[in-house]
């Protein structure tokens, strides 16, 4: 077994990340660890990074290795497999998003850490600026300020008379709060009342969808979380067997059979993860790689999911979604 070298070597005062292992020696492999608070590797969004790896001219089993470790959306578990992924020594992380971000800072603060979804990453204290990060974090920001009120006013599109609009929140992964608060300042805007409904583990996803239409919301708001987008399916199904029209940040959860999809594309974040991580594999420190953020908003609508909640899509929302699914 190879060993794995987690050091900084100071040359002039200027720190310097290990190379890639193909630069160096064509005997030796980099080692890529990968920690995500959703389901274990490999999945769609670890095939698309690969992919991006293989873009740059990097072949799994001969240039890299991987490790995957997933939490399956319970965030208790992830200390621990950050602590298993960090002992392994990699040359580099990708952590899927920021609840694995934190695990994995609390063990290391050496060794690089990519992230394709680094919500809040400032205030967390994870980096001092998009610009310059000056840690060993850095990755791409899909939280863009505003989306969520932006998904506020696509809720009231669908449902135009709706008064109480739900919230499915997952307040344990870091990323929510900022979500959730800015949800509420957007309903206050508009003159609505948000009902929330907290979920901390897979298994309340359905006593949570309860609550909901105990509360007889009109529409309901999903929060982007890893816990969340990796159960895209049940949460899709359970809002179409409550007759519940859902509206998500991400397109994975239309394309699983939720309703309508407002946010970044998450899979062109995994993709241009590769970017970072073929960086600091050929020597740059994470601290100089600035934090990149996405330039394209992705509207997507389930007409299949609209029909069997009885609901008629706007023809101007229509008109400006970027894939509609029949």
């Amino acid at each position: 077994m190879i060993a794995r070298r987690e050091f900084i070597m100071l040359l002039g005062g200027a720190a310097t990340w290990p190379l890639a292992a193909r630069a160096q020696d064509s005997h030796k492999r980099s080692l890529i660890g990968y920690l995500t608070g959703a389901a274990q590797p490999p999945n769609a969004y670890s095939d698309i990074f690969l992919q991006g790896m293989r873009e740059l001219g990097y072949v799994e089993g001969r240039g890299f290795d991987i490790t995957y470790r997933g939490s399956d959306g319970y965030q208790d578990r992830l200390p621990a497999l950050a602590k298993e992924v960090v002992g392994l020594k990699p040359d580099v992380i990708l952590a899927a998003a920021v609840d694995s971000v934190v695990a994995l800072r609390k063990e290391t603060q050496t060794i690089p850490i990519v992230s394709p979804a680094l919500a809040d990453a400032i205030h967390l204290g994870l980096i001092a600026s998009e610009a310059r990060p000056a840690e060993n974090v850095t990755g791409i920001e899909p939280y863009v300020a505003g989306l969520p009120a932006k998904q506020m006013e696509l809720a009231r599109e669908i449902v135009p008379r709706a008064s109480n609009v739900g919230v499915l929140t997952n307040l344990q992964d870091p990323k929510a709060p900022p979500q959730a608060r800015e949800l509420e300042a957007a309903a206050r805007a508009l003159q609505v009342k948000i009902v929330s409904s907290d979920v901390s583990r897979p298994d309340g996803i359905e006593s949570a969808f309860e609550v909901l239409v105990s509360r007889r919301v009109d529409v309901v708001i999903v929060l982007q979380t890893s816990m969340l987008v990796g159960k895209t399916r049940q949460i899709a199904e359970t809002a179409t067997a409550k007759r519940l029209p859902t509206v998500y940040g991400y397109r994975d959860h239309v394309i699983a059979g939720g309703l309508v999809s407002y946010g970044v594309d998450l899979r062109w974040c995994f993709h241009r993860a590769a970017y970072f991580v073929d960086k600091i594999l050929r020597g740059a420190a994470p601290g100089n790689l600035p934090v990149e953020f996405p330039t394209k908003m992705v509207l997507a609508v389930n007409i299949k999911t609209a029909n069997a909640l009885g609901l008629e899509v706007p023809p101007t929302l229509l008109a400006r979604a970027d894939e509609v699914i029949e």
